[in-house]
């Protein structure tokens, strides 16, 4: 009477069960992934979802992937936060800044150094990070509850285990921070041959990397978790940083995890770019990438 099949009728009913199905695979794979990684963005989930999706038949773009996480309540945002780790203001020598025009081609090249802090239970700690600009990787790090030097000197300390021998041409950048002047810091540093880069004032921009990946700890992995004490930061952060290292894939080196890319060389493809608007250049409001 309306011009449609009796086969047609009943395959449209078919379409939309089969699509119920493969929505509630999705959902159920992103609530595996999202155990491990709590805050991941949708577009490195895409990624991460691609052989899940392969193995399953279901085909589904990136925009329908972002419609049904929105649907479900599964996007995330990012949060603003700002405490002070970096003082400047000292009598110490402060060294210029080497990696302005550079691009690193091969891991062990340029290593990029912060400090940022974990609010606890018992108060705020800080954790000392150092991570390969090329690959992504994080090197070494150290957690305290001051921001002493000697932190920052047992990072360094444990990123230089992980090399294979003394390198040629490996620059240590940094912030001017006092920790990163101190003479254990600068000793150490020279001890492996390693050239000593700072940023020339407060922009974060000149240690954007370095940033990022304390963005990245904070926001997608420790957000939603209330930090007891600092044992209790320590017993995450080894956990955390094996996660960070070996299974979340990075849009600036290829989709590739940090500890695939630190086996690699030459120019990474990236497949990131920046959401800005042309007029005024201010970031679009929208979701972690």
């Amino acid at each position: 009477m309306f011009g449609i099949t009796r086969q047609a009728y009943y395959q449209y009913f078919w379409r939309a069960n089969d699509c119920l199905i493969e929505e509630e695979l999705l959902i159920q794979k992103v609530n595996a992934i999202r155990q491990r990684q709590p805050m991941i963005g949708t577009r490195k989930l895409y990624g991460m979802l691609q052989a899940f999706m392969i193995e399953h038949q279901i085909k589904m773009g990136r925009d329908a992937l972002f419609d049904l996480l929105s649907q479900h309540g599964l996007l995330v945002r990012r949060r603003n936060r700002k405490t002070k780790t970096t003082f400047s203001s000292h009598w110490l020598r402060k060294y210029p800044n080497l990696i302005k025009d550079i691009e690193p081609i091969k891991p062990n090249q340029i290593w990029a150094s912060d400090i940022t802090y974990l609010e606890t239970n018992e108060g705020f700690v800080y954790l000392s990070l150092i991570t390969d600009t090329y690959s992504r990787k994080i090197m070494g790090y150290h957690i305290a509850d001051n921001l002493l030097a000697i932190s920052s000197v047992e990072a360094l300390k444990m990123a230089l285990k992980s090399l294979p021998q003394k390198v040629d041409k490996l620059i240590h950048h940094s912030d001017r921070g006092i920790q990163y002047c101190s003479h254990e810091y600068v000793t150490l540093l020279q001890d492996y041959g390693l050239q000593i880069s700072m940023t020339q004032n407060g922009n974060p921009l000149e240690n954007a990397i370095a940033e990022r990946v304390n963005g990245i700890l904070k926001d997608e992995f420790l957000a939603k978790i209330i930090i007891k004490n600092l044992s209790h930061a320590q017993g995450l952060l080894r956990e955390i940083i094996e996660i960070y290292n070996k299974e979340r894939p990075h849009m600036s080196v290829g989709l590739l995890t940090p500890e695939q890319a630190h086996q690699m060389e030459g120019k990474l493809e990236r497949y990131w770019k920046n959401y800005y608007t042309n007029k005024g250049c201010k970031p679009m409001a929208g979701l972690s990438i």
